[in-house]
């Protein structure tokens, strides 16, 4: 007998681009906050002259001349970003989505091969999918060896919470589409009601988050669908900040 669910999947890109207007419930930093500069409502055709209130921080990341100052180089590099992780509007600016969204990539990067060094995701289960709610990380191990990963996921955006403690695959959909949403979840496999792992077409960074699902690349996904089967183990730790 079929069991019909109730998914909590992301919005469509116009969606996720209007989300992303407003507020981006992402990552490792509380990052609910709306934008409130006018070079921030600009075209996202245009590249913004103004300095943002994290442009050192932005300068320091991108590697830039930390001076403060907004120069067309700047402008140039901070839109280069902000296009390559789905932030918008794309104009150059140096506002409080842009840096959180750059502190949660250096936190991903600095988890290196090692993303279970603070011992948080349980090492007794045999092979386990781990997820890092605080990082937005992702990765699975089997006892303390990792097998894959980790990489960067995006999950539950206030609200929509993706629910944290042990659980375990129990249905996989290889080609599942949102029966509520309508829209595709490839590589499906629900660890919980209707929060699954699955890949999305967007950026796994855009704002504001999914609707309790672990959205993945499509690559990353593709790969825990051929690691993965029913009954492997799923723990899911940390807190989402903004959530």
């Amino acid at each position: 007998m079929k069991r019909r669910l109730n998914l909590r999947v992301p919005r469509s890109a116009a969606g996720r681009r209007a989300g992303a207007a407003l507020a981006l419930t992402a990552l490792t930093v509380p990052l609910t906050v709306a934008f409130g500069s006018t070079a921030q409502a600009a075209s996202a055709s245009s590249c913004t002259a103004s300095r943002g209130p994290y442009q050192k921080q932005a300068e320091k990341f991108l590697g830039l001349r930390v001076d403060g100052r907004q120069s067309a180089a700047d402008c140039r590099a901070i839109r280069a970003f902000q296009t390559s992780h789905g932030i918008t509007p794309n104009i150059g600016y140096a506002g409080p989505v842009t840096w959180g969204v750059m502190r949660v990539v250096a936190q991903q990067k600095a988890a290196g091969h090692n993303p279970n060094k603070a011992g948080h995701c349980p090492t007794n289960k045999g092979r386990i999918a781990c997820v890092d709610l605080t990082r937005q990380l992702s990765w699975i191990q089997d006892g303390g060896k990792l097998v894959s990963g980790p990489v960067p996921v995006r999950t539950g955006r206030d609200g929509y919470e993706t629910r944290t403690g042990a659980k375990k695959i129990y249905w996989r959909h290889l080609h599942h589409v949102s029966t509520i949403y309508h829209v595709p979840m490839p590589y499906s496999q629900f660890f919980d009601g209707g929060q699954a792992f699955h890949s999305i077409s967007g950026s796994v960074w855009s704002a504001p988050g999914s609707h309790g699902c672990v959205n993945m690349r499509s690559s990353d996904a593709k790969k825990y669908w051929s690691l993965l089967k029913n009954g492997d183990d799923v723990y899911v730790y940390g807190r989402k900040p903004g959530t």
